[in-house]
């Protein structure tokens, strides 16, 4: 074998060409189609990024070694160039090659079903280096791996007497993504309940569950949530992503205004931080993201969360479980107890956890937590009718975030558009205001949508706003004085759509929820 024919230069792509005498041949799997294993190429250093009739391109990780890319010419009998990557480059490369690269709907196609699917598999595993070639298996990995491609929060899977669909919620937006026919369902739905560890026997009342997935090298936390229907058993699972790298206050979209309440906020020694909205806004996020700015090293903190969404050195994190006594409040009891400085309570939904809370708050600690309410001012209504005392809440209460997300416009293929009367009735602008639509391209999946950003609106509650929860008030008057200098969620909705970052659909719809709120 002539290793001097493999020369390689840093930066530069170079043909590789190299004598084909006999050897051991580590590339076995390699596929017909010019691609190579994700396990060998994980191991290897090894990527095919880019194809066409008569070249390829190889992307070699640094410190590779020369020989390998000798065996894959000689495999492949095809020329190729290198250009060299450094690790991180290449972990992301891969990752995007092969995580990207499944599509279920073919897997779909050549699904044959036996019993041999419901064997057990182990709780965790690489979904991109499973080598089993059960077609049952192969399919569910194919739906989460693209899922995760596309961003998906939650799969769901809904069996009907006509089929089984498979739809994925992206950026808010249930679309349905695959349909089989209707005899594929009970085996399909007993193989996630089997990688879920449920009972498959028990087909009656709804059982939860979780799924410890690596994909592509990252690791995914799916929870499983099954309910009996009609034709079967109807299947949700909730893609979390426990990689906290990208959580910080720059990502969220806060106001510069709303960024300064909480930051002040996060500052004060003790007290009670609220955010509150509804489920899937992004409340999770919020609190992490303080969290993340408080963990300096020199706090202890803790948290009781249900589920653990984001894995966080230097925090303690403890999950629910509700089968054996740990709620909400067992576990805030419990993690006060530990000399915590910083306690993150998930979600306030009773009396109990709310009395706890406010416990912590005047012994010196300072509490995060969500409520669900429509809005910030809510979230003290909640709490009152969680029969808390008010002067309680006004000692101990130092600010409320309440938010909501919506879809962000591609910045590359917005187009302008004047608003007709209607619509700016609805928004309050004048009629002819320039606004943005959504129409596609390349760099959004022709959805003309790239993300979400969160609406926030925020309170500091001063001195004004202690008297009057001090004194019953209503919540008009409260957010009377709330946000005569502050802006409300309607209000900075309507100004993202005035700055292009959102349609004037999603406007509406924070907008006139406000006001009917």
């Amino acid at each position: 074998m002539d290793v001097d024919a493999v020369k390689i230069s840093k930066g530069s792509e170079q043909q590789i060409s190299a004598d084909t005498g006999a050897g051991p041949d580590p590339l076995d799997e390699i596929s017909t189609h010019l691609d190579l294993p994700y396990a060998f190429a994980r191991d290897h250093g090894l990527l095919i990024v880019r194809t066409d009739s008569d070249r390829l391109s190889v992307a070699m990780r640094q410190g590779g070694d020369p020989l390998t890319l000798v065996e894959v010419r000689r495999y492949l009998a095809k020329p190729f160039d290198v250009d060299l990557v450094d690790t991180e480059e290449f972990e992301k490369l891969l990752s995007g090659h092969y995580a990207m690269d499944g599509s279920a709907a073919a897997m779909a196609g050549s699904l044959s079903l036996s019993d041999d699917a419901l064997d057990d598999i182990p709780s965790a595993e690489d979904l991109l280096d499973s080598a089993d070639d059960a077609p049952t298996i192969r399919l569910i990995n194919g739906i989460i791996a693209e899922a995760a491609r596309q961003g998906a929060s939650d799969i769901h899977i809904e069996p009907y007497e006509t089929g089984l669909v498979v739809r994925m919620r992206v950026d808010g937006l249930l679309t349905e993504k695959l349909r089989m026919p209707p005899h594929v369902a009970s085996v399909i739905v007993n193989r996630i309940k089997v990688m879920a560890r449920l009972d498959i026997a028990e087909r009656r009342i709804p059982q939860d569950g979780r799924i410890s997935l690596t994909l592509g090298g990252k690791l995914l936390d799916v929870r499983v949530s099954t309910l009996p229907n009609r034709a079967n058993e109807r299947v949700v699972m909730r893609i979390l992503h426990t990689d906290s790298t990208a959580i910080s206050f720059d990502l969220l979209g806060l106001s510069d205004e709303s960024h300064k309440i909480l930051a002040e906020a996060l500052a004060e020694p003790n007290g009670i931080i609220l955010v509150t909205g509804p489920t899937g806004s992004g409340k999770t996020t919020t609190l992490y993201a303080g969290l993340k700015q408080l963990n300096d090293g020199s706090r202890n903190i803790l948290t009781v969360e249900d589920p653990v969404e984001y894995a966080i050195e230097g925090i303690g994190q403890t999950q629910v479980n509700a089968k054996v006594g740990l709620t909400f409040a067992a576990g805030l009891r419990a993690i006060l107890r530990q000399d915590p400085d910083v306690v993150m309570v998930g979600e306030i939904r009773d009396k109990e956890t709310a009395d706890i809370a406010v416990q912590a708050a005047l012994t010196g600690h300072l509490v995060l937590s969500t409520v669900h309410t429509n809005d910030a001012v809510g979230a003290i209504t909640r709490l009152r009718d969680m029969k808390v005392e008010p002067f309680l809440l006004a000692s101990t209460v130092r600010a409320v975030i309440a938010q909501r997300l919506v879809r962000k416009l591609c910045a590359h293929c917005r187009e302008p558009m004047p608003t007709d009367s209607n619509l700016a009735s609805l928004l309050g602008f004048d009629p002819g205001t320039v606004v943005f639509q959504p129409t596609g391209c390349e760099q959004c999946n022709q959805t003309g949508f790239q993300g979400r950003i969160g609406v926030f609106e925020a309170i500091r509650v001063d001195d004004t706003v202690r008297n009057l929860i001090n004194e019953g008030s209503n919540e008009s008057r409260i957010t009377a004085h709330a946000f005569a200098n502050n802006a409300s969620l309607a209000s900075v909705a309507r100004a993202m759509v005035r700055e292009g970052l959102t349609t004037a659909q999603e406007g509406i719809r924070i907008s006139r929820r406000e006001e009917l709120s």
